[in-house]
């Protein structure tokens, strides 16, 4: 079945933002997601999942091992489990990505804004 965000199931997450799940499943998570202007995820990490995200449209900050990465459109970054990272959209405009995760997510990300 062809899928896009279209057809995916549809989520918001953190107010503002919109995710739409391409694939999910236990070994493979592939998100679509869009960040407004001026919008952050909360800083957090994976134990077990290593994720990759790729700039669809726009540009976005990824806060990763206490340095700062800028990603245009077409340029990714690997995060690594255990990893403490945060994606942020400080440009005027959205931000549209892909987050991939190998294993899926669910019931594996630590927030650190909580502990």
């Amino acid at each position: 079945m062809k899928m896009s965000k279209q057809n995916a199931a549809h989520y918001i997450w953190g107010a503002q933002c919109d995710g739409w799940h391409l694939v999910q499943n236990e070994t493979l998570s592939i998100i679509h997601e869009r960040m407004p202007a001026g919008t952050a995820e909360i800083r957090h990490y994976h134990s077990i999942s290593r994720q990759f995200f790729f700039i669809l449209s726009g540009e976005a900050c990824m806060e990763l091992q206490g340095e700062e990465f800028v990603l245009e459109t077409h340029e990714g970054i690997e995060i690594p489990p255990g990893e403490p990272h945060q994606m942020m959209n400080r440009s005027d405009s959205d931000t549209e990505f892909l987050v991939i995760s190998q294993p899926g997510t669910r019931g594996d990300r630590i927030e650190l804004d909580s502990l």
